[in-house]
């Protein structure tokens, strides 16, 4: 499997096996944004869904703008054959995530605390934004509401880190914001029954499992392409040798 084919797929198993916790973390401000809406609006789920549908939209563009930064700033790195680095430190950030998930590394949420500056900036921004009474406030909302310091979301981040390239790092960080659609959606449109099943610690410990095997796999994918590509070369460089 081609290595950033799996980052495409990492992403999106990462955020579509972290439901729980884009349940609880998410699922508490798009419930807050619901609530921001007109009453007429928030009675009927059809007139709720294209509000709950834009925030979603504003967000995973704001990640992919994140992966396109990231991804931009470690293509020197992986110029540089640090390739292997940058994956050893997207599945260590994983594995600390599925860690978090399950309930066995709750240290793990001061990574969080990276993004807080970023989102002192923009929180004021959000505010001025309230309450949302068009489809257009509900999108730059979500843009806002996409820089909200999360360890899932540089979890993803460093997964772009890997891509060594901007357009493909931002197309990790689309993947990844595809995976958390339907959680943070259904957040969106049945709020409580959600919730209470974001609580349920055996859920939980699954997905973080789960983060963790894929982690683990992940340190695979890379070298099985990398082996590939190291065999087409020499396949080659025989040819050239014979043919001259």
């Amino acid at each position: 499997m081609d290595a950033i084919i799996s980052s495409y797929i990492t992403a999106f198993l990462l955020g579509l096996f972290s439901t729980v916790h884009c349940i609880a973390m998410c699922g508490s401000v798009i419930g807050a944004l619901t609530l921001s809406l007109p009453v007429e609006v928030r009675e009927s789920q059809r007139r709720m869904l294209p509000f709950v549908f834009n925030y979603n939209v504003g967000r995973i563009l704001s990640y992919g703008v994140a992966g396109l930064i990231v991804g931009l700033l470690s293509t020197p790195l992986t110029q540089l054959n640090a390739h292997w680095v940058l994956r050893i430190v997207s599945v260590m950030v994983m594995i600390g995530m599925g860690l978090y998930l399950a309930g066995w590394f709750p240290k793990f949420a001061r990574a969080e605390r990276l993004g807080a500056p970023v989102w002192r900036l923009l929180q004021p921004i959000g505010q001025k934004l309230l309450p949302v009474k068009s489809y257009s406030q509900a999108f730059f909302l979500g843009m806002v509401w996409g820089w909200l310091p999360c360890g899932l979301v540089y979890a993803a981040l460093a997964v772009a880190a890997t891509a060594g390239d901007p357009v493909k790092g931002g197309l990790v960080m689309l993947a990844f914001g595809a995976g958390t659609l339907p959680a943070v959606m259904g957040a969106g449109l049945f709020t409580g029954m959600l919730a209470a099943l974001a609580r349920s610690k055996q859920l939980r410990q699954i997905a973080g499992i789960l983060i963790i095997v894929m982690a683990i796999a992940t340190l695979f994918w890379p070298l099985e392409a990398a082996h590939e590509h190291h065999k087409v070369a020499q396949d080659s460089n025989v040819l050239v040798m014979q043919g001259a």
